[in-house]
């Protein structure tokens, strides 16, 4: 009579990701990269700081405007990315709607600054990518 002796596996080193993790730690430190940026961008826009092109025309209003609404995008993005660093699904979603909505906001300022727009632009759809094709509950995934 053989006997079958059962190995047990070995202990994870710490480097083993479930499909996606990656994804989302990235997504969440750009996300949260893209947020300090955008609370500097939109401080200085409110002060009307010597770093903006004078006389540059805006989509939606003046400078003073726009640093207000780039600032509250921020701060939901500086949230956002607590949420997904702790997991949490409002966090995911959060993060998506930000990224959309910074996205746009990125498009409309094009004529001022065209290849800061279109970098935040490209950074903005890989977060939306990763949160949305691997930010779900990981407990509810199956295999």
């Amino acid at each position: 009579m053989a006997t079958t002796s059962v190995r047990p596996r070995p202990a994870s080193t710490g480097g083993d990701y479930e499909k996606g993790e990656g994804w989302v730690l990235f997504a969440a430190i750009l996300i949260g990269l893209i947020a300090i940026m955008n609370v500097i961008y939109g401080i200085a826009a409110i002060d009307r700081s010597g770093f903006f092109v004078n006389d540059t025309k805006y989509i939606v209003s003046d400078l003073r405007t726009w640093g207000w609404i780039i600032l509250i995008i921020g701060l939901l993005q500086v949230l956002a990315a607590g949420s997904i660093w702790r997991g949490a699904g409002f966090g995911r979603w959060l993060g998506i709607g930000t990224a959309c909505a910074n996205a746009i906001a990125a498009l409309l300022s094009i004529p001022a600054y065209p290849l800061w727009s279109l970098a935040i632009f490209a950074v903005d759809v890989l977060v939306i990518y990763g949160l949305a094709a691997y930010g779900g509950d990981r407990r509810y995934q199956v295999g």
